[in-house]
């Protein structure tokens, strides 16, 4: 989907009134709300917000699911815009240039973690572009559901032209989510690779395993995803509650990318993987239930891994990475008055495969 770029006039100096969708409870709906955005520091870019995508992480945080929720709060962390302001330590960004912020804003930038490019791993703990205290001012940081937004220019990145803005806005939560894992366990050509799931996380990670070089098959508990998977370009697919298929599959695969965020039972899962295969968690941040057996491991030297979203580095490279292998998320454009049905919508999976917010929503209501 090719969708237009709208240039909007460039300010000369930041006004912090915000107005932005947030929640006022974990029972409320998401509702108008305008606030003031602190004033950029001079490693700061101003952002004038275009696209958002919307991530299950959203209606995670906000229905405090996890259990750390502050209100209000405004979601959204797959966020695209245009420069209209940099500080005086700036030198990466000009006014202007076409930029995404993630899932995070802030490190400690001083610990083995951030040193490598791996600040998702801060020791100290990242600081989210939603729903976390900012290490200067303490206040809470409030995300991409919004006109604008201000994150020191370590992290923001650069948007490829070659990438519709649009489309490239989930790549900086469910690109990064998907493409990190597979290149840090080894991931090549060649390899048989098992995707659990094909939502907004599964159908990026087939398209990634796919661009490798991988022969890719998708687990799906429904039917109906058969023909869905076939179109994202999957050489087999296997209905998960079939017990016949999942018995054919045993020892068949070198690495499982398992994108389920609710529990799931992952033995029969771990029987489909060869010796030394590796069973990557990215969806499921609960506890494993039911229980795992831990001779699915032993006995074969498995492993079961997990990864969360990638580094600043990382998350330059899959946006470079998608623009020269031409991948793109499929995505739904929605209105930000719409968001509340589109949260409906996530939750009982009826979205091929993210929404993405158009902002000129919110500016023109």
């Amino acid at each position: 989907m090719i969708t237009r770029l709208r240039f909007s006039c460039l300010i000369a100096s930041f006004d912090g009134n915000t107005r932005s969708y947030a929640l006022k409870s974990d029972s409320a709906d998401l509702a108008p709300w305008n606030f003031e955005r602190r004033q950029p520091r001079p490693d700061d870019v101003a952002i004038e917000i275009l696209y958002c995508g919307v991530c299950h992480s959203d209606l995670h945080v906000g229905r405090n699911d996890w259990g750390f929720t502050q209100y209000p709060i405004v979601p959204g962390h797959e966020i695209v815009g245009r420069v209209t302001q940099v500080g005086d330590d700036v030198s990466q960004y000009k006014v202007g240039d076409m930029v995404g912020v993630g899932c995070m804003v802030d490190s400690c930038r001083e610990c083995s973690a951030c040193h490598e490019g791996l600040e998702q791993y801060c020791l100290e703990g990242m600081t989210m572009t939603y729903g976390s205290p900012d290490r200067h001012d303490g206040s809470l940081t409030q995300g991409g559901y919004s006109d604008r937004i201000v994150v020191s220019e370590r992290f923001v990145v650069s948007i490829p032209d070659k990438l519709d803005p649009a489309v490239a806005a989930p790549l900086l939560c469910a690109g990064v989510t998907t493409y990190s894992p597979l290149r840090h366990y080894g991931v090549k050509s060649g390899d048989k690779v098992g995707v659990i799931g094909m939502g907004g996380l599964g159908h990026m990670g087939i398209k990634f395993a796919k661009a490798m070089g991988c022969e890719v098959t998708l687990f799906t508990r429904s039917e109906a995803k058969v023909a869905e998977a076939r179109e994202n370009g999957v050489d087999h697919v296997i209905v998960s509650s079939d017990d016949e298929q999942m018995a054919a599959a045993t020892e068949t695969f070198d690495f499982l990318l398992d994108t389920v965020p609710v529990p799931h039972d992952l033995n029969p899962y771990l029987n489909t993987l060869k010796y030394d295969g590796t069973h990557i968690l990215v969806g499921l941040v609960q506890e494993v239930d039911p229980a795992l057996q831990g001779g699915n491991l032993v006995m074969k030297r498995r492993v079961l891994a997990g990864s969360l979203i990638g580094g600043m580095p990382e998350t330059q490279e899959v946006l470079d990475y998608c623009a020269e292998h031409d991948i793109t998320c499929d995505i739904e454009m929605i209105d930000i008055q719409n968001i509340n049905e589109a949260w409906e919508r996530m939750q009982q999976g009826k979205v091929k495969y993210r929404f993405v917010i158009d902002m000129q929503s919110l500016k023109n209501a």
